[in-house]
């Protein structure tokens, strides 16, 4: 029996053209090829899919999406295309339930071993996606104040409501802020607390 194969991606044209791709691999059947994320379901477990080729768009973040298809497609495995994909997306993929991570430049080739080993049960990934994120490290040396300043920026306080929140000096929180942002390698105070909450430290 061959690999049943469900293609998401929010450009349907991307999913159509791949699906065609596929007609020519023996042993794959593409049985639905989806541009949004409610019809990924629905597609998998009508078309008993033994793979989901998605895109981050679709499956990634928020990953409810991942979490709900190994809940109800239990049967369909999940490879994952991603753009600029790193150690932190692929550590919350496989969290998710996902077992491959490919990138978006990979070959073609590269992308039917990945679904071949889906369908195995197997994970297939770059071993340079493999071990804890960059920022896990990082995050053992955020201290409480830091953590407590993260807790906050997260309902969207400003640094002056932190300071009379925590009793802090605004040059304090500053200081506090400036530097969790510098051990997370984040963009800005919010993209620090982002990083700090999708892995659970907040």
């Amino acid at each position: 029996m061959g690999i049943r194969i469900v293609i998401a991606d929010e450009h349907l044209i991307f999913s159509e053209a791949l699906s065609k791709c596929f007609e020519s691999v023996p042993g794959f059947e593409v049985v639905g090829a989806v541009g949004e994320r409610s019809g990924v379901i629905p597609a998998a477990s009508t078309g008993g899919a033994a793979v989901l080729v998605a895109s981050e768009a679709l499956i990634g973040q928020p990953w409810g999406l991942a979490d709900e298809m190994r809940r109800r497609v239990p049967s369909c495995g999940i490879a994952l295309i991603a753009s600029r994909p790193n150690k932190a997306l692929a550590s919350r993929a496989l969290e998710a339930g996902v077992l491959s991570v490919v990138p978006k430049e990979a070959s073609l080739p590269q992308l039917i071993k990945a679904i071949r080993g889906v369908a195995a049960g197997a994970r297939t990934i770059s071993p340079d996606l493999l071990g804890p994120p960059e920022h896990v490290s990082m995050a053992r040396t955020l201290n409480d104040r830091e953590l407590e300043i993260l807790r906050s920026t997260v309902t969207g306080a400003s640094l002056k409501e932190i300071s009379r929140e925590l009793y802090l000096a605004p040059g304090t929180v500053r200081n506090l802020a400036s530097s969790a942002i510098r051990k997370l390698t984040a963009r800005n105070r919010f993209d620090a607390a982002r990083i700090a909450r999708e892995h659970g430290w907040i």
